[in-house]
């Protein structure tokens, strides 16, 4: 068994190895450190130069001059394994630091939101962008405002693949960002697959709990394909990726003029809140606390694979600035 030092030193090869994955150039010591700083990992330039080295030496990195490292396949093979006890709650664990980074200010509508990055390729981002207008017309996301990036160019942090068409849509960990900047603590319960009747959510038909999930439940209903988002746009009826959260009671009218300042935004993502202590959707709910239905940001991608459209996603991934958006529809 891993004493708690050597533990922690794979914590951070981890990390260095997850960040010279998500780059198709060589990243150099101080590039990295800065990364890991956004991931909540403390590294001074000096500790990972240290750690880099020692990577070389296992075969993980492959040092590529002045340009700084690269990682190998193997050192992709060991970053599939990691720890199991780093993958348990990852998720949960992405939702609380994309929330802390997320330093959107509502009223002067400047700073950084939550975004999915997903890749789709160059032949058929065309194709892609038809299946996804009518999801976005009809709301089903949490904002129109999306960003795109050709190969080589950078969206939050991540550079776009060559062959790839780089899309950056809003997450609904946005809604709770502004609720957690507002005081207005919240509780990421689930995220599921909400059934739409007659254009109205009726029930989750599947759940996923955050905090005992290692992927991302969004990615796997998607490469499942257990969504029909694209029909319940066209006919009002079929399966969407929603999520499933509660805060307070108390916090309710304070929850509400959020919600309300983010959609005048153009933030939108909340389909529903409940009522004090009343299930919502067939979900029940804590005492004393209040149910809120998000809309999964990625569902306007879901649509397009429904479509036939590979598409790699990578979900609640990283910020940028509110800024660098645009609308949909002006693409």
């Amino acid at each position: 068994m891993l004493t708690q030092q050597a533990q922690e030193v794979e914590r951070k090869v981890i990390g260095i190895l997850r960040i010279l994955s998500q780059s198709d150039k060589p990243l150099g010591a101080r590039v990295v450190s800065r990364h890991l700083k956004d991931h909540g990992v403390e590294l001074t330039e000096r500790a990972v130069r240290y750690h880099l080295k020692l990577m070389d030496e296992r075969g993980f990195t492959e040092s590529m001059g002045r340009d700084g490292r690269s990682i190998t396949r193997l050192g992709l093979e060991e970053l599939k394994s990691a720890l199991v006890s780093d993958k348990v709650g990852s998720v949960a664990s992405r939702i609380e630091l994309l929330a802390c980074r997320t330093e959107f200010d509502i009223e002067r509508r400047q700073g950084t939101v939550p975004v999915n990055i997903s890749f789709f390729p160059e032949k058929q981002f065309e194709k892609a962008v038809k299946a996804m207008k009518r999801v976005f017309r009809a709301g089903i996301c949490v904002s129109e405002l999306v960003a795109v990036a050709r190969p080589g160019e950078n969206l939050g942090g991540i550079t776009t693949p060559q062959g790839k068409i780089g899309l950056a849509t809003v997450c609904s960990v946005v809604i709770h960002g502004a609720l957690l900047k507002a005081g207005v603590p919240m509780d990421y319960k689930f995220s599921g697959i909400l059934q739409i009747k007659n254009g109205k959510p009726l029930r989750f038909v599947e759940l996923i709990q955050y905090s005992g999930s290692s992927l991302d439940p969004a990615e796997l209903y998607i490469a499942s394909k257990m969504t029909s988002v694209g029909q319940a746009v066209r006919r009002g009826e079929g399966r969407i990726l929603a999520n499933f959260r509660e805060i307070p009671a108390i916090c309710q009218p304070l929850g509400e003029k959020v919600a309300a300042g983010l959609k005048e935004a153009g933030l939108d993502g909340l389909l529903m809140m409940g009522e004090v202590s009343k299930s919502v959707c067939g979900v029940p709910v804590e005492l004393n606390r209040v149910g809120m239905i998000l809309a999964g940001g990625l569902n306007p991608v879901a649509a397009a694979v429904e479509s036939g459209i590979a598409a790699e996603n990578h979900s609640m991934s990283t910020v940028m600035d509110y800024r660098e958006l645009t609308r949909f529809r002006d693409l």
